[in-house]
């Protein structure tokens, strides 16, 4: 059983990896807004997390279809549409269930089932574990402000701890005016529910915690989200508060934390560059933006036809 559930998972790594390594470029491209950029990340990471899909022949699946890969068919729709399953290994002769064309890939994937089975297991408690403490320290190193608002001389940077109920931690010392773009940033974190998409990221990554790729993008969606955070912001901004936001941006700490949205987090330099180059975009060309996302998730999350 756990031979089969990893097979497909392995499928929908792979999937995964193929749709990563074109966001990765895409991302890139100076005109997309980050707040969009980051968004993009949910195609591949929904890859990782959903086995099946529906076919359309305009997809990236179905080019790839004619070369390294085909489709398990789950339940027709008619009209050409079905629910399917990825299956770029094509190991086996049946699916429902596996009958393997080589008898040495089930002892082989049985095997590998246990062992990502027993490490995701790992992983995801030490998270649990880590979470949990570092909330407990939090609580009894702070001390309350005002609201969610807390100052503690535990930590070196601001950041939003928490996921349910959402706390600001401030380390002692700074400045009412870096306060005021502090909170404004974090603020935005909460609202945008970042703790939470990025629990959410780190556990899909737990579970193809064998592919390296996967790692990669985790970690960079956590930088993207950062500068669409800063770019939220920045939406509220004038001239003179990106210069003032920049330089906040300068005095901050540079750490990183999985349940934790760090002031201070992802690379530094290149957020200061994007936060002084920043131009506000229109509703128009945000929401011209909003269905280019849309197209090329449909190009990349359709199974092949």
């Amino acid at each position: 059983m756990l031979g089969e559930i990893f097979y497909w998972l392995f499928n929908m790594s792979l999937a995964a990896t193929i749709c990563g390594i074109i966001i990765l470029p895409l991302r890139r491209i100076r005109p997309i807004p980050r707040r969009i950029a980051a968004v993009l990340w949910a195609i591949p990471f929904l890859r990782m997390c959903i086995p099946i899909g529906l076919t359309s022949k305009y997809g990236l699946m179905t080019l790839l279809a004619r070369i390294t890969t085909k489709t398990v068919t789950v339940y027709e729709l008619g009209d050409s549409h079905a629910l399917t399953l990825m299956n770029h290994l094509m190991a086996a002769n049946q699916y429902f269930p596996i009958s393997y064309r080589v008898n040495l890939l089930e002892d082989l994937f049985a095997v590998a089932g246990t062992v990502w089975i027993v490490v995701a297991a790992a992983l995801l408690l030490a998270f649990c574990i880590l979470y949990f403490s570092t909330m407990r320290e939090i609580k009894r190193g702070a001390v309350r402000l005002s609201g969610n608002l807390y100052r503690s001389d535990r930590i070196q940077t601001p950041a939003v701890y928490g996921i349910l109920r959402p706390r600001i931690v401030i380390p002692a010392g700074y400045k009412a005016e870096e306060l005021t773009y502090v909170l404004l940033h974090e603020r935005t974190h909460i609202r945008r529910g970042d703790n939470l998409w990025r629990a959410l990221a780190f556990f899909t990554v737990c579970l193809h915690w064998y592919n390296p790729f996967c790692w990669l993008f985790l970690k960079t969606l956590y930088a993207d989200m950062e500068m669409a955070c800063d770019e939220a912001v920045l939406s509220q901004c004038g001239e003179k508060q990106k210069k003032n936001y920049a330089h906040t941006l300068l005095s901050s700490v540079e750490k990183t934390n999985v349940f934790a949205a760090p002031f201070g987090g992802a690379k530094i330099r290149l957020r200061i560059e994007a936060v002084l180059s920043y131009k506000k975009i229109s509703v128009f060309s945000l929401v011209g933006f909003a269905v280019l996302a849309l197209a090329i998730a449909y190009v990349l999350l359709t199974n092949a036809a």
